[in-house]
């Protein structure tokens, strides 16, 4: 049987599956013989847990994801009660058979589903403008040096993950997509972001801090140039950076974590961004507790100072972020892991999909600007319901 067959097949038999952009192409990952649903009580057994490796599988790993708030937890930040869906806190699945893809995912979906509203986001230009005023004085008063506001667009819809992910993935591929689904719920993603790439005792961090829209005029070397003069993006990125350094510096060892990339441009369908990466040595027997604690959630979403950034959004943001910002990705048996940031992403339960965005404000952002730039951001995954 063909692997575009095998692909057709478990969609049809509606097994649950992930897909996972790997560096030729995708894996996906299904057979699943276990499923693990986290909560703040059982995250720790689950990261803590030693499995043996006797003869080393590629399906050796756990792959899924910790959502926001389960996140914030972990590190001991308490996020208020807020209105909420209900939807699991992390999943992680155990597969038992892996296929591999190139980059071009062929299915053709038969009926093609209408969807004859349009998404609605929770918060207009007027409530988003006075969330970032209030946010500005924050700023001035240094309770924080940037801090990124979110916005949900949502609509009531029947989809077809793998439709809408093979639809996204020759649209704008990016090197941390992937999907989810389940019998209950789906996850399409397009994210760009690596938070944690672990190797044995080398791991990477990917921050993604400064954006700009394509256009007929904007190339990539006229972006890079925008970047480089423009005071604000590169103040972000600059903060940024050193906050995720600092962060990996709490498990490297001293002296090792260095700039490997430093302020280049990557293109994506709508939009270019401004990316550095770090890399490092892990002290030793740092654990992967640790880790994760360390470097989540992701600072280049969030803000910095990062502790204090997060308390005043949790307090602020009366929405549930769900699997925003938290991370998707995998533990291998062996101690090595890689996890993205999840942002350009649609989370669809009971049938309703949900696309959540953020930008980042410092002292001398604008706020039509930031509120326009969450839509770019949005702009790729609304488009995919045309």
């Amino acid at each position: 049987m063909s692997k575009i067959n095998q692909l057709k097949n478990i969609n049809r038999f509606q097994k649950s599956y992930i897909i996972y952009k790997s560096n030729k192409g995708f894996n996906l990952y299904t057979d699943f013989s276990k499923k693990i649903i986290l909560n703040n009580r059982n995250i720790l057994n689950f990261l803590n847990k030693k499995r043996s490796v006797k003869k080393s599988k590629s399906t050796d790993l756990f792959i899924g994801f910790f959502g926001y708030e389960l996140l914030n937890n972990l590190i001991g930040i308490k996020v208020p009660k807020q209105k909420s869906i209900n939807f699991p806190k992390g999943i992680f699945y155990k597969p038992e058979k892996m296929i591999s893809f190139n980059n071009e995912l062929i299915y053709h979906q038969k009926n093609k589903l209408s969807f004859k509203k349009k998404f609605k986001i929770n918060i207009n230009q007027q409530a988003y403008t006075k969330i970032f005023n209030k946010f500005k004085k924050k700023i001035k008063s240094g309770k924080t040096y940037q801090i990124k506001i979110c916005t949900k667009y949502k609509m009531k819809s029947k989809i077809d993950p793998l439709y809408l992910f093979c639809k996204l993935s020759r649209t704008n591929l990016a090197p941390e997509s992937f999907m989810i689904k389940d019998k209950n719920y789906s996850i399409i993603s397009c994210s760009p972001e690596n938070l944690i790439t672990k190797k044995g005792s080398t791991i990477t961090t990917k921050p993604i801090a400064g954006t700009v829209k394509k256009s007929k005029v904007m190339n990539k070397k006229k972006a890079l140039k925008y970047f480089r003069n423009n005071l604000k993006e590169t103040k972000e990125h600059n903060m940024i950076v050193d906050m995720e350094r600092s962060d990996m510096s709490r498990i490297c060892k001293v002296g090792s974590v260095k700039l490997s990339k430093e302020k280049i441009v990557e293109e994506y369908k709508d939009l270019f961004h401004y990316v550095s990466l770090i890399k490092g040595k892990l002290k030793d027997n740092v654990s992967n507790v640790e880790i994760i604690k360390a470097m989540m959630p992701g600072g280049s979403v969030i803000g910095c100072p990062k502790i204090s950034t997060l308390n005043l959004l949790n307090d602020q943001e009366k929405e549930n972020r769900n699997i925003y910002t938290g991370s998707f990705g995998y533990i291998k048996f062996n101690g090595d892991l890689k996890f993205n940031i999840i942002i350009r992403s649609i989370l669809n339960f009971k049938n309703v999909s949900e696309i959540s965005v953020a930008s980042g404000v410092v002292v001398d952002s604008n706020s039509r600007h930031e509120f326009t730039e969450n839509y770019i951001k949005a702009k790729a995954l609304i488009d995919l319901f045309k």
